[in-house]
């Protein structure tokens, strides 16, 4: 698991190192303003390198730490030499994708800043779902749920909660990232749609 474990540890260096250089911090956050105004376009990237915190930061790679391992096994199956490129311009252009949203919604506004890898993470996450919809992922260990099932329910709350936009987190990101990694994996391995609504089709609830 090279890449995921390389992502991982980038991420994880990057974040450490800007939690006690705000400089740092404040240079690789998303601002579309800067963006649109002194054209730093690299900040479309290196937020999705950068956290808010350590938990931040945790619950951002322990997620991509189980879902990045399925997704690089399936993408070195499916796809051969090509599944590392695959998965990298995934994960990578996840983050960029996610953040459009926002970028357009905050142009105007140099006081928003948005930053972590959660439009890659969940972007990873969706495109394991695609592969395996009747997989269960555990929420807090208690609650576990089919892939698909989650995935519907994380994508209604993520809307609903950037329609109403008062928790600071950046929703659209997200959603984006989510619908983002779904139509990859659809796009770049059609054969995926047809099994993902044939498993769907053959999961029974009380079985």
């Amino acid at each position: 698991m090279f890449v995921t474990y390389t992502i991982i540890g980038a991420t994880v260096l990057v974040s450490m190192l800007a939690f006690n250089r705000p400089a740092m911090l404040a240079e690789f956050m998303m601002n579309p303003y800067k963006v649109r105004t002194q054209g730093q376009y690299y900040r479309f990237l290196t937020s999705g390198f950068i956290h808010k915190d350590h938990m931040h930061l945790i619950l951002n790679m322990f997620s991509f730490y189980f879902f990045g391992q399925v997704i690089e096994q399936v993408f070195g199956i499916i796809f051969r030499e090509w599944g590392i490129v695959y998965y990298i311009a995934l994960y990578l252009l996840a983050i960029v994708v996610s953040d459009l949203p926002s970028y357009f919604k905050n142009r105007n506004n140099p006081r928003y800043n948005s930053l972590g890898a959660s439009g890659g993470v969940a972007a990873v996450i969706f495109a394991s779902i695609v592969f395996q919809p009747l997989q269960y992922i555990c929420l807090f260990i208690a609650i576990c749920l089919p892939g698909f099932i989650l995935g519907t329910a994380y994508i209604v709350y993520s809307y609903y909660q950037g329609k109403k936009a008062n928790d600071n987190i950046n929703h659209d990101a997200h959603l984006y990232g989510a619908a983002f990694g779904f139509l990859f994996c659809v796009i770049m391995y059609p054969p995926s749609i047809a099994n993902f609504f044939k498993e769907i089709m053959s999961w029974r609830m009380f079985d």
